[in-house]
């Protein structure tokens, strides 16, 4: 960028700054929504919630289902990440 192009653009740079930092909470967002740990965690803590009797068979296999397909897509998602 040259000097008079700086110059020039040196108005926007608030919104270049509020766009960076936009980016960067969308980032940390997204990094934190396709995290697969705490979907781990629900699946560990729903197996203790059985073993202790706090939820019977039925409502354990429901929940487990939908729990393991969320951990499926969200591994999926790694992969095909990790494959660009």
């Amino acid at each position: 960028m040259g000097l008079i192009t700086g110059l020039l653009t040196l108005p926007l740079a608030p919104l270049r700054g509020t766009a960076w930092v936009l980016d960067q909470v969308i980032t940390q967002a997204e990094r934190e929504f396709y995290d697969p740990e705490p979907v781990r965690r629900e699946l560990a803590d729903l197996e203790r919630e059985l073993l202790e009797g706090r939820i019977d068979e039925e409502e354990f296999d429901a929940s487990e289902d939908e729990l393991l397909d969320k951990l499926e897509w969200l591994e999926a998602r790694q992969r095909r990440l990790s494959a660009h």
